[in-house]
């Protein structure tokens, strides 16, 4: 029996990964017997939120139709974006044991400075962004600092962190709590109306079928060259066939409405970049490698204090810039940004998504896995014109079982000798 591992465990001993050598190309029937083999060790990927999302769908489908529309599946990629991205920097704390309870305070002073600098200063929008963008970084490094060198827990730290922003963005909002930002600016366009060229979304879905192939090949051809078992050509063509038919269908049944929003397409372009960073190089091993055990990780030579502290500025950044999408979004900075449950879904959306709580394993996917179902539950009860209280206890529910899920897969995996 073979089974499948990950292309960089050759350069991660912390993981305990076993193997048989084999030098055959794996067909359909392999690839399919090591799915499941995966599936009965724990390893159950993106599964379970996959099948969740599935029924989520089912069910406010059949209680109303209007639900999978395109129209309102174009809101609901909008209203994804600004969270998600904010969920795609809590999977960065998440992937070293920590966490960030200040991300909606810190997207929410975000935007009150991009409001404060360009509409009440006269800067041009740009540096606005980037200074919002360069307090989400500083916010980050605090946050390591105090973690690093003075031991503070980083549920403490960021508790602490989400109270002075919030004084610090009610304090630059001043008497009048909110901002309107020039509706038809670019910003504002961006947030609200402006839409991928339909060529452009096609290309784009196509290219993402290229990806998946490529990366499918390189992967092959590195486990073919160390004598292990790797999937057949066929089987990466028809992989990548499959996802290409599939977003082409999607992009095809948007376009129909109004198309594809530019702002979700830049929170996909930052989950696949992320996703990159977090498997394909040093830095994401090393995250992982922290993460799953920070003693042996010291020891294997990795800068322990700098992974943390990319990890915290790279959450509270990525806060920076969902507040920013956020102000976008809404045409306005108030001091209601970042409050209410944007913390939580953030959170909720990186571990709903698959994501670890226990640290040393996640993915960028996972963020935008997460969101979909969140929004997706909020998407279809506003549709049904239920209370808000249904969608707390809903996604709670469904963060619950998120949670027992990664726990039980995570005792599987020890009893199968793989955590």
């Amino acid at each position: 029996m073979t089974t499948d591992i990950d292309e960089n465990a050759k350069t991660e001993p912390l993981l305990d990964r076993r193997d048989e050598r084999v030098t055959h190309a794996a067909g359909v029937g392999d690839n399919v017997r090591a799915f499941f083999n995966r599936v009965r060790s724990g390893d159950l990927g993106s599964l379970p939120v996959v099948v969740g999302l599935a029924i989520i769908w089912t069910v406010f489908q059949t209680l109303n139709p209007v639900f999978l529309s395109a129209n309102n599946l174009v809101n609901l990629l909008f209203d994804c974006s600004i969270v998600g991205v904010i969920a795609l920097g809590i999977v960065c704390v998440l992937m070293v044991g920590e966490i960030d309870l200040s991300v909606g305070s810190v997207s929410g002073f975000a935007s009150a400075l991009v409001g404060v600098l360009w509409v009440n200063q006269g800067w041009p929008v740009a540096p606005a962004i980037l200074a919002a963008l360069g307090f989400g970084a500083v916010a980050g490094l605090v946050y390591a600092l105090l973690y690093n060198r003075f031991g503070m827990p980083s549920f403490v730290s960021t508790l602490a962190g989400l109270l002075a922003v919030l004084g610090m963005q009610l304090y630059i909002l001043g008497s009048t709590g909110s901002i309107n930002l020039p509706y038809g600016s670019a910003l504002v366009n961006f947030g609200q109306m402006l839409m991928m060229p339909d060529w452009v979304s096609y290309v784009l879905a196509a290219l993402a079928g290229v990806i998946v192939f490529a990366a499918g090949y390189r992967t092959a051809i590195r486990r073919k060259a160390a004598g292990l078992s790797s999937r057949s050509i066929g089987g990466l063509l028809l992989q990548a066939a499959i996802v290409t038919v599939v977003l082409e269908a999607i992009v095809y049944y948007l376009n129909t409405d109004r198309g594809v929003p530019w702002m979700f397409g830049l929170f996909v372009g930052l989950v696949v970049a992320m996703n990159y960073a977090l498997k394909r190089t040093r830095w994401g091993r090393s995250m992982s490698a922290v993460g799953g055990n920070r003693e042996a990780a010291r020891r294997a030579g990795i800068n322990v204090k700098l992974i943390y502290a990319s990890a915290f500025v790279a959450c509270s950044t990525l806060a920076a810039a969902g507040g920013v999408l956020g102000a976008a979004r809404l045409a306005t900075a108030s001091q209601q940004a970042g409050t209410g449950d944007v913390n939580l879904n953030a959170i909720a959306a990186a571990v709903i998504g698959g994501t670890s709580l226990f640290g040393g394993r996640g993915s960028a996917y996972s963020a935008l896995l997460g969101i979909i179902v969140i929004q997706s539950i909020a998407s279809g009860l506003t549709l049904l014109d239920l209370s808000s209280s249904l969608r707390y206890m809903i996604t709670g529910g469904v963060l619950a079982i998120a949670v027992i899920v990664d726990s039980l897969a995570r005792r599987s995996r020890v009893s199968h000798g793989r955590a």
